[in-house]
């Protein structure tokens, strides 16, 4: 029997092994997309995009790079992403279902072992979720007592691994903290829900685990479970006697006192302009905040000291005011079932419209969206109902759309999912934009599963 061999797999044969033992050598980076929602993907290093790999005819995609700093690097095929770990000497292959991302990611070649183990550690993590959902009652002692269980377990799993493939001192730290702060990030979470009223001495005991972790490591600057943790950590110390996080949340006041404690407690400037960073998103974010926003970003920018970011949080507050009340919707370009280019005032029809989105990776998601849509329909039949798809459409899509007996004049896709995610300041699925019959905003930030959208509607 006589096996068949692309050049792309003698290329790929080729390249994992010339690295195998010459550390010198930089990074080899492949993989192949199943089911794609676009024809490339983006790497990142630092919330920077350092590279976009585009897809050949077969879904593939391949770089060598001659040297790289070693550490945590973003894999994006929007609208999802996942965390690497690339050093020098590394020759790694990705495979990914985009229809299932996280569950069907598998690295292979040299280097895939501490990133298998990274994509273990989140799927790990999301069953342990459902598992805690139900102990977050339970008093301080048995809770602490169920996560030492829980951080054990996955112990003894990172042991093996480490035993099995000699990693490095970085590869070593993001791996253990891949484990090691979701859980602490849990048992943050369970004081916040606690609140503040505790006894001196069950105050001291639970928060003993706090003593062992780094509020100042520049390594995990950017990654996931870090921040998470850290920014945890910043509410619950934020919080003044007899206060709830719930009630506090979501405050501009308090958002300010979470960008002091930063200033106070986080050393590190990579660190702490990541996290006001973070804080600052979900500020501006925060519509309800807007007219509290200036003095938020006087403090802002004086506790970040990096500039793209300030700039960055600033051209957000920019977008966020262009999508306020009575404002006409910025323009944008469209593209029709047809595969046609329009743009978002041609395609309205001197009709009140609601625009919702949707991912052709989250088809779950779509096909709730339009349980919802058919809902509203029903009940504001005045509004005409616009759904965007976030990419390109595929074949799949069109599927999709058939078995759902959709109108599709009434579905469209973004022509660019960057700019126009930008002026439209679309940053979570669920995100509505309601304009009147002359495209001026009604709501530019209301969200498709919550009664304040039928409130709207009604009034208006």
């Amino acid at each position: 029997m006589i096996i068949k061999t692309s050049p792309f797999h003698i290329f790929l044969i080729f390249i994992l092994l010339s690295c195998e033992n010459e550390k010198s050598k930089g990074v080899f980076f492949g993989g192949q997309i199943i089911n794609p929602s676009s024809n490339y993907v983006s790497l990142y290093k630092g919330n920077i995009s350092i590279d976009t790999l585009n897809l050949n005819k077969d879904y593939k995609f391949i770089k060598k790079y001659d040297t790289i700093s070693d550490g945590i690097y973003e894999l994006e095929h929007m609208p999802e992403h996942q965390t690497i770990l690339l050093e020098n000497g590394d020759s790694i292959w990705a495979r990914i279902n985009a229809s299932s991302f996280d569950e069907s990611i598998y690295f292979s070649g040299k280097g895939s072992s501490k990133n298998n183990f990274l994509i273990e550690s989140m799927l790990n993590e999301k069953n342990d979720d459902k598992y805690l959902s139900t102990k977050y009652s339970t008093n301080s002692i048995d809770f602490n007592l169920i996560i030492d269980s829980l951080i054990m377990k996955h112990k003894n799993s990172w042991i093996k691994m480490d035993s099995l493939n000699e990693l490095s001192k970085i590869a070593q730290k993001i791996t253990q903290a891949s484990y090691i702060y979701p859980y602490a990030t849990k048992r943050e979470r369970y004081a916040l829900l606690r609140g503040t009223n505790w006894s001196k001495k069950e105050d001291s005991v639970f928060f003993d685990y706090r003593k062992y972790l780094n509020y100042g490591d520049n390594d995990l600057a950017f990654f996931n479970p870090y921040i998470n943790y850290t920014l945890n950590y910043i509410n619950e110390k934020s919080l003044d006697s007899g206060q709830l996080y719930f009630n506090e949340k979501s405050l501009t006041k308090f958002n300010i006192k979470r960008l002091k404690m930063i200033d106070k407690l986080i050393s590190g400037d990579l660190l702490r302009n990541n996290l006001a960073r973070a804080i600052a998103f979900e500020e501006i974010l925060n519509f309800d905040n807007h007219n509290n926003h200036n003095e938020f970003l006087e403090i802002y920018s004086a506790i970040n000291t990096s500039k793209n970011y300030i700039s960055e949080v600033l051209e957000m507050h920019s977008d966020i005011t262009k999508m306020g009340y009575g404002k006409r919707l910025p323009r944008i370009q469209l593209y029709n079932t047809n595969g046609q280019i329009t743009n978002s005032s041609q395609i309205l029809n001197g009709k009140p419209t609601v625009f919702y989105f949707w991912s052709q990776t989250q088809m779950n998601h779509y096909r709730r969206t339009i349980r919802r849509i058919e809902e509203l329909k029903e009940e504001f039949p005045k509004y005409r109902f616009v759904g965007i798809c976030i990419q390109p459409y595929t074949d799949m899509v069109s599927q999709a759309q058939n078995i759902l007996n959709l109108d599709l004049s009434n579905q469209f896709s973004f022509n660019d999912f960057e700019s126009s995610s930008k002026d439209w300041v679309l940053t979570f699925l669920n995100k509505t934009i309601i304009v009147d019959e002359k495209v001026k905003i009604i709501d530019g930030f209301s969200n498709l599963f919550t009664n304040d959208i039928e409130e709207i509607l009604s009034s208006n």
